[in-house]
């Protein structure tokens, strides 16, 4: 079922108008808002009371540090490579941002919520898919930069729940708390 799924996702995709990678800038819109639907929707259902994967603290340490090594990836390469966009307007078109972002998102998404349903990780993965898709469209990248953004999104999070978990040691010597001035993490050693 999840492979005839993925197939008319990636149909869709490629089917689209092509032509649009060289039409003028036709500005941001929804994906703008989009890409942040997979990561807030991990919080909700976590605060919820949505059996997640881990522990509120576990959560915290590892999107952060997973988000940490996207942001440093994405706009490490988008600022060293300067592609020019297809619309012209700078130069910073590789990777895709938003897409980096959705990809994280997603990929948090799944990692906490599998297991409750698969549905859930589609849920989430389709989003980002819209907003990598639509960034396209909007003539604001490439095919590659998404896939790239899509990529680093992915794997940040494959490497930031790897390191979090080796750096807390599964969670049992950190302590996480958010206060109005911002979150605060203790170490024990």
């Amino acid at each position: 079922m999840l492979r005839k799924i993925l197939t008319v996702v990636i149909a869709v995709a490629f089917s689209l108008n092509a032509k649009a990678q060289y039409e003028p800038y036709h500005g941001d819109g929804i994906d703008d808002y989009l890409r942040f639907v997979p990561i807030a929707s991990a919080y909700i259902m976590k605060a919820a009371g949505v059996e997640s994967g881990s522990s509120w603290k576990r959560l915290l340490v590892n999107t952060a540090t997973s988000f940490a090594i996207d942001a440093a990836v994405t706009y490490g390469l988008k600022y060293s490579i300067k592609t020019t966009r297809p619309d012209g307007t700078d130069r910073h078109s590789f990777p895709s941002g938003h897409t980096s972002f959705a990809f994280f998102g997603a990929a948090v998404l799944d990692k906490e919520f599998r297991h409750v349903s698969p549905w859930i990780s589609v849920g989430g993965y389709a989003v980002a898919a819209f907003v990598a898709v639509d960034r396209v469209c909007r003539n604001r990248h490439y095919w590659g930069d998404v896939a790239a953004g899509a990529a680093i999104g992915w794997l940040s999070v494959q490497a930031g729940y790897w390191l979090g978990d080796k750096i807390t040691g599964w969670g049992k010597n950190v302590d996480v708390a958010v206060c109005p001035l911002g979150v605060n993490v203790v170490w024990r050693l």
